[in-house]
């Protein structure tokens, strides 16, 4: 799940240059190469996006035919951007998945609270799915267990789950992380920034690693970043998940989400005060609450196993070959999902993410018109962002061209069509040296970086960049930015907030002939010129010091074989 508003990065580590080709960040000096500029078509952008988002390709679900149809139309456009097949000769990865469609739900229904049962109707109320492959889903007065935010975490000293003991119970946890709600980035989890702590896929990790039976999150717009219509049509229907084999890791029976509103009657069932708790979870000191409440439901699922594909395309590079700069972008959508009140269920997808696939294609051709670089170069479309960075992790897990020899990457996820910014976002900012690109890249334009507004939202987990980073392959994550040339600041939140409440995984996020390309297209150009230096450079760019990924892109780089094996 990717960025939901315009949201720039605090200042970027940049330090004077010793002149255009060299930069020193306090450790080695990096070469940054002085690259024209590519020659991008804005036409490609229209015609790929409008494509892929039609109704044709049926929301682009993995699984369906209209991956079948996504797949091969994409095989078409790389190789008439000039890439030639990125696996082996082939075009494509195998990525295997289940599908696990949920149906026939009863209610949620809460027991021994002082006025009665309490009965949450699906949808409206809550929302669940199973990891597990079971035709018949049934969780049967599972105790209800507030465990705060759900957290443990050992090098901070810092466990929720301390003291109880969660085997066939069901945890209730808060969105976000312990510090959520500070103002400064200073704090055991980051202060306001979120770490992946704060992520709903660590918390139902963690419920399943302490044996519990079922994990309610507590939905809450703010601290999750979006709001309850995405939760709806994203956890509802066909989810799929990467194959686990024959020993798979711990799972909960039940994962969802309830309303905020509806927890706090849950809890005010148990004598608790929700707003209470909240503070109190915050605290280093918080133990978890059992409620003297049981939890029942009950489902049925249709169970499906397949291959999904990830699509690969590559331009060799001219001296150093088996080198390489990753381009990424998600071609998958939701498919059907929750109708709009016009009967409207195909979930297209425009924003989301046609425009950064058409993206690969558009940069693709502009490389492959410029000639090939130093390195090669490898544009990858992933399957399954939707449902959990699936294909991107498997693809990171069981890399085509290794990791030790990847030099880093840029990752595409949702343009808007805002028209041109000032500003540039990155996400997660300050992490690596590839900055230092950035900032050579930029001096072609006229742009800055401004602060981040809402690192608690924690995007830099939540697209595929991520499958990279978390193995040690630097990733730059750019958006465009939120001060607008046209209106300024307040107009890129007022475009950036009509397209999440209106348009975001809902049928609505549809091609619009009349958009306005131009901030996209400067997007690209900026792409362009850091794809370009980095193939053309020296460099093996590495995270800065102190950074999470640091040590194991070195454990890496010490391999046999590693190009980024320190000189």
């Amino acid at each position: 799940m990717k960025r939901l508003a315009f949201a720039a990065c605090s200042a970027l580590l940049l330090t004077a240059c010793q002149d255009l080709g060299q930069v020193d960040n306090g450790t080695d000096a990096l070469d940054l190469p002085d690259v024209a500029d590519g020659t991008i078509s804005e036409e490609t952008m229209k015609r790929v996006t409008e494509r892929l988002s039609s109704d044709e390709f049926e929301g682009r679900a993995p699984g369906t035919a209209g991956e079948e149809k996504t797949v091969a139309y994409l095989i078409e456009e790389f190789e008439k951007a000039g890439l030639t097949p990125g696996n082996n000769g082939s075009w494509v990865q195998d990525v295997p998945l289940v599908e696990i469609t949920g149906r026939d739900y009863a209610p949620l229904t809460i027991s021994g609270g002082k006025d009665g049962d309490m009965q949450l109707a699906y949808s409206t109320d809550w929302v669940g799915v199973t990891y597990r492959e079971d035709a018949e889903t049934t969780l049967e007065n599972s105790e209800l267990v507030f465990v705060g935010y759900g957290v443990n975490a050992p090098e901070k000293g810092w466990n929720d789950y301390d003291g109880v003991d969660m085997t066939g119970k069901t945890a209730v946890i808060l969105v976000n992380d312990p510090d959520y709600g500070t103002e400064t980035l200073e704090g055991p989890f980051n202060g306001k920034a979120m770490t992946y702590y704060g992520r709903w896929t660590y918390k139902y990790e963690e419920a399943a690693r302490q044996g519990a039976a079922g994990a309610i999150i507590i939905h809450d717009t703010e601290p999750a970043s979006y709001g309850w219509n995405v939760v709806e049509s994203s956890w509802s229907g066909p989810q799929a998940y990467a194959s686990r084999g024959d020993n798979p890791p711990p799972m909960t029976q039940v994962n969802g989400w309830v309303q905020k509103e509806k927890a706090r009657e849950i809890l005010a069932a148990a004598g608790q005060d929700l707003d209470e708790l909240m503070a109190a979870a915050r605290k280093k000191d918080f133990a978890a609450v059992p409620l003297g409440l049981t939890a029942s439901t009950s489902f049925s699922n249709d169970i499906r196993t397949f291959a999904s594909q990830n699509v690969i395309g590559i331009l060799p590079g001219s001296e150093r070959a088996d080198e390489y700069v990753m381009h990424t972008a998600h071609w998958d959508h939701l498919g059907r999902c929750t109708p709009a009140p016009d009967g409207d269920d195909i979930c297209n997808g425009a924003v989301d993410n046609a425009t950064g696939t058409a993206a690969l294609v558009a940069l693709a051709e502009a490389h492959a018109k410029a000639g090939p670089a130093k390195r090669s170069l490898v544009f990858l479309a992933v399957t399954a962002e939707e449902s959990g960075l699936l294909g991107a992790d498997y693809y990171a897990a069981n890399p085509v061209f290794p990791l030790n020899r990847t030099v880093g990457g840029i990752n595409m996820d949702a343009f808007l069509m805002a028209g041109t910014a000032k500003d540039v976002t990155v996400v997660g900012p300050g992490k690596s040296q590839l900055d230092l690109f950035l900032d050579k890249a930029l001096m072609n334009d006229d742009r800055v970086t401004t602060p981040n507004p809402n690192p608690e939202a924690g995007y830099y987990y939540r697209s595929d960049h991520f499958a990279f980073a978390k193995r040690g392959v630097p990733m730059l994550y750019l958006d465009g930015g939120e001060d607008l040339v046209e209106g300024g600041a307040e107009a890129g939140a007022a475009v950036a907030a009509d397209y999440r409440e209106n348009r975001y995984h809902g049928p609505k996020d549809e091609y619009d002939p009349n958009w306005d390309w131009s901030g996209v297209m400067s997007d690209l150009a900026l792409f362009y010129r850091i794809g370009r230096m980095l193939a053309d450079s020296t460099s093996w760019p590495n995270w800065n010091e102190g950074d999470e990924f640091k040590g194991t892109r070195d454990e890496d780089c010490a391999t046999e074989g590693a190009g980024c094996a320190p000189a």
